[in-house]
This record gives structure tokens, sequence and C-alpha cells, in this order.
């Protein structure tokens, strides 16, 4: 058992970062003592304030553009770029300069990652940083300002939970956990967001969750945060006499989130302003898309305020005044998230996927269907057969059903602040339930939504200690490599391909998987690819399971694993026979290993995390 002091919980989101703890030395079973770390940061040139949250921005300034002392942080001096809320204001009106969303960044494929290619569109005279020193820069921020202000308890002691989404690939959990080693997080686990939300509202409840959810429950967690939808159900089963919460399954990865709703604000505004005569261009929308995400903010958090005044600056003579101004109405906001990102549909509903033009300029791989409810359909359509081999709640399965049936919903992020969406959200869910023959679902009330993810982070540290209920599940899918078979060339005809299961389905942290007798072989001396597949449908699967066939909803392509193996006492390019060896380690990354036969070797499959799958 751990004998750190504190239960450190970190929410390493898209457009905030949060720092939660719970001390374990004056907590006791589920009454804990917990607090949020006010985060020490720039707020203007040479100005620090402490705030609960820590601005997911990164600015990178001109030499020459401020003065000496205004970046200035107490614990380290001087340096050359901002983090957090001074980052993200100085960088609403020079947005060439500001890094966001590099959390996106950090789980897209089709970029590497570890190259220093942010801001995306900035020009060849401003630097650029990789999304993984990004990551890496917003880490080393908390934990510098958690030893700042707490000299007696020093970070590297502390058992550190950072949370992930639940629908993060093998790839990009394993370049979160490389960012925070990098950080100086020397004791990390990883955890999903909606499981952290979800601990969240168990610790705020004081143990009386017992009282509002029972045997049976399915609860529906959206949590729609600054770059990603994620969704996920939670079982609520009976084993000895007391109740157990068991994950059951998590959507597709989704980058659908309050960035998209910051974008549409932004063009709903530019329009307002082309016709009263005022043409923005691209540097100025992408200003207008950071005011109206702070002007959002305000909105949502504030029910007193109708109105939120937004300026851009201009870049030359040809505004009078020198600025954009205008203004973002709470009118405009609920019209445009309300219908855009949460249309009332029904169950049936499918996203939308249109033709995509030949060329098109880099970026993040944004959903191409905003409407959240779609996407909600979609995943409860596909898990309708889930409950199906989970214990205890077989019985629950109705074979006439449509799509799998919640009983309870708990909301996460911040848009959700707004009770139109959460009443549009409920009332879509229920009218779905209604027309399937099944009981409308409840809220589970009370949710912190800005800080439940760090909140429940640190809470789920304490429980790892024993204490407290813990939420089951492992991993989240089952993981396939493809096997090609051996065959003749045959013009036209690509070889079949198979798909072993390596890792299946709910395979716990800490725990290994070696597959039967199958020998596979691997060249040495030169990079090897693998196909690589994830299902988060197919429960039944074991490790060795070998597929044949497989539907378009059963297993979704993810990126390439690649291995290098060394030649030492072979030769370049020899084929070795090897079996194969998968682990989720206690941070809750997956691991694969070939092992020579005849050799005590053992070489690991790293996963392809820089976007080159034809290297």
């Amino acid at each position: 058992m751990s004998d750190a002091r504190y239960s450190i919980g970190i929410d390493l989101g898209t457009t905030h970062c949060a720092l939660s703890y719970v001390d374990t030395h004056a907590s006791d079973g589920e009454k804990t003592v917990q607090e949020v770390l006010a985060v020490p940061q720039l707020t203007g040139p040479g100005a620090i304030d402490n705030l609960p949250l820590l601005p997911s921005f990164l600015y990178l300034p001109h030499p020459d553009e401020l003065a000496a002392g205004d970046l200035y942080l107490p614990w380290t001096g001087e340096r050359n770029f901002a983090v957090g809320e001074f980052a993200r204001s100085r960088g609403a009106g020079t947005p060439i300069r500001l890094v966001s969303s590099a959390k996106s960044w950090l789980c897209h494929p089709g970029v590497d990652r570890r190259a220093a290619i942010l801001p995306n569109d900035a020009p060849p005279e401003v630097a650029r940083v990789s999304p993984l020193e990004s990551s890496m820069r917003y880490l080393s921020h908390l934990r510098e300002a958690w030893d700042h202000t707490h000299p007696d308890a020093p970070f590297a002691d502390q058992d550190v939970t950072v949370t992930i989404p639940a629908s993060f690939d093998p790839a990009a959990r394993e370049l979160t956990a490389e960012a925070a080693q990098a950080a100086g997080f020397s004791r990390m686990t990883l955890l999903e967001e909606p499981q952290a939300a979800l601990y969240s509202w168990i610790e705020k409840s004081g143990g009386e969750w017992r009282k509002q959810v029972r045997v049976g429950d399915i609860i529906l967690v959206v949590d729609v945060g600054g770059g990603t939808t994620d969704l996920s159900l939670i079982a609520v089963i009976e084993r000895d006499g007391n109740l157990e919460l068991h994950r059951v399954a998590v959507g597709e990865h989704i980058l659908l989130g309050g960035d998209n709703m910051d974008l549409a604000l932004a063009h709903v505004v530019a329009r307002k302003l082309a016709a009263q005569g005022t043409q923005a261009d691209a540097w100025q929308l992408r200003a207008l898309t950071y005011a109206c995400r702070s002007a959002k903010e305000t909105l949502l958090s504030d029910p007193a305020t109708d109105t939120v005044p937004l300026v851009v600056p201009s870049r030359g003579s040809k505004l009078i005044g020198g600025s954009i101004r205008t203004e973002l109405t709470r009118t405009e906001l609920t019209q445009t998230i309300l219908e855009g990102f949460f249309p009332q549909v029904d169950s049936a509903a499918r996203p939308v996927s249109r033709a995509r033009v030949g060329l098109t300029q880099l970026g993040l791989p944004y959903a191409q269907d905003a409407g959240i409810t779609r996407h909600l359909a979609a995943f409860l359509g596909r898990q309708v057969g889930a409950l199906a081999e989970l214990p205890g709640l077989s019985e629950r399965a109705n074979g006439n059903a449509t799509f799998l049936h919640p009983t309870a919903v708990l909301f996460n992020g911040g848009v959700f602040k707004s009770t139109l969406l959460v009443e549009r959200l409920m009332g879509t869910l229920n009218s779905w339930l209604g027309a399937d023959g099944a009981a409308s679902a409840r809220l589970l009330a009370g949710a912190d939504l800005d800080l439940a993810v760090a909140r429940g982070a640190a809470y789920y540290g304490y429980v790892r200690r024993g204490r407290g209920v813990r939420i089951r599940g492992g991993t989240a899918r089952a993981y396939y490599i493809a096997i090609e078979s051996a065959m003749p060339a045959v013009p036209g005809l690509e070889p079949p391909v198979q798909a072993l299961c390596v890792a299946p389905f709910g395979m716990e942290e800490g725990t290994d998987a070696e597959l039967p007798a199958q020998e596979f072989g691997l060249v040495v001396g030169e990079p090897v690819h693998f196909r690589f597949f994830g299902s988060s449908v197919r429960r039944q699967d074991q490790v060795g399971t070998l597929l044949d066939f497989w539907g378009p909803e059963e297993l979704q392509e993810l990126e390439e694993i690649q291995a290098t193996l060394p030649a030492a006492g072979r030769t370049a390019g020899e084929v070795v026979p090897v079996k194969l060896h998968a682990r989720v380690t206690e941070a809750g990354t997956l691991e694969l290993e070939a092992i020579p036969r005849g050799s005590d070797e053992r070489w690991k499959v790293e996963f392809d995390v820089r976007g080159n799958p034809n290297a």
C-alpha cells in the first residue's frame, strides 16, 4: 500500500486543467478530506493570481513583445512562454502565437505528435512546439505549482492520477503517459474522464449515492469537454450483498466539443458583422473564435448575463477605430448550441457523413456531424446487446429493444451549466425510451461540472488503496493484431487478413496475457508494421481468439504498431519466430512484447505515435 499522504488528481483538459487532492491521512472510508489547488499563474504581464482552473493555452511571444519580468514565475524566474490565463487572454489578440487544443492534437493519428507543429497555422517566423511538449508544459506547471504551495509534501512523493478521454486509443494513452513522465510525474496512473466524473459524484454524496442508484441501474455518463464527446455506460450490480459499479461500454473517439461550439458561435457573429458591412478575415475569425469561447463561458456560468461584448483587434487601418466591436447574446448562444449540437432526433438517427473533397487544410479531424444526440443514438444502438453478457444483468437484456436503455444520466462538462441543454438531452433520451416501451431515465444531480474530473481522479487514487467504492472495468475495448495469410500472389487480390485478439475486453491494470502457442515471423534489423484493431462490442473474445470475418461495427482499425527489432547476432532482414505477450500496465497503458523462440529476449512492440504509416 502507498505511503503517500496525498492522492492528487489532474484533469488534463482541452480548454482547462485542474488539480484536486485528497488528504489520505485525514480521510476515512467514503468521508474524504478533499480540496482543489488554487493554481498560481500569470493573469497579465508580471501579474500572478491563484485560480481554480489553469486554462490549457500556451503563448509563444515575440522576443521583443514583453518587458523583462513580465513572464516571471515565483518558482522558476523568467520564461520565454506563458501558460494559463495570461496565455489565453494574450493569445485572443494574437492567435498566430497561441497554442490551443493540444490534447486534441495529441490523439491525432495523422500528424507527428512529437514534431513542432503548433500553432498549426503560424507563419514561419513564429517558434512552434509539439503537442507532446505543450501537454508536458501544462503538467509541469501544475507540478511546480504544487511544490511551490506544498513544500512539505513534494509532488514526486504523492500518488498522481491523470485523466484521459475514455475513447483514447493505446497510442494516445502512451503519449499522455510520456508527457506526464517528462513533466516529472514519477507515480502516475491514467483514468478515463467519465469514470472520474462518476467518482466525483460518489464522493460528493458522502455515502448517499447508494440511496440514489439501485441494483440493475445503467448509468449513462455524457461528458462533453472542450475537444471530445465521451459516452460511457456503467452498471450497478450486487455482489456479496454490496453494490458494485461495472463499466459496461465506452463510445468511439468523437472529436466534438466546446471547440466546435466556439467556432460555430464565431461564424454566427461573423455573419452578423457581415450584414452590418464588416467582413472579418481569417485571422480575425480565429481571434473572434477565442473571444466567443470566453463569452460562452461567461454566459453559461452567469445566468444573470444576457450579453457579452466582443472586441477583436484589427491588423491594419481598414477598420475605423482599429478593432471589431460586437457582442454575443444569450439567445444566439442558446440557438446555436441547442439546435446545432443537440437537435431533437429519434433513436434511429445516425451521424451523417459527407463526401470529402480531395484536398483539405491540415488540421484536427473533427467529427463531420455536430449533432451530439445523433452520436448518442448510434452509441446506444451499438451497445443494445451489452447487458446479455454481464453477470446479474442478463435479465435486463430486452430482446425487442432497439437500443440499450439507460436508467440514469450523469452529465459532465461546462456546457451543461445550461439547464436548457440538460433538459433538451434528457427530453430527447426519454422520448426514445418511451417509444421503445421503457421507463424514463432520471438525472443524477449535484455534479461539479468544472472540477468533477480532477476531484474524481483524486478520489480514485484514494479508492485504489482499498477505501471507498471502485468502478470495475479494465480496458474499454478488446484489441487485435491483423495477421496476413501466406498465399501466392494473385493479380487484383490482396491476401486475406485475420484478426488475433491480444487483449480481451475488460483486461485489468497490472495483468498479463500470454497468447497460446501461435508463432509469427518478425523481421529483425528493420522496421516492421502491424495493423491494429479495437472493438467495444466483442466482449466474448479471449486472448488468442482468431477472427476470419467481422462486420464494420465490430472492429475499428486503429493506428499501426511498429517494432524495430535489434539484429544482434542475426542477419538484418532475417525472419525470427516469436510469440506475443500483452500486458496492461499499472498506469493503464497497453504493452505488447515479442518473445523469440528459445530465447529470454523480450522485444517491446511500440505503438506508432508518429503519424507516419509509410515509414
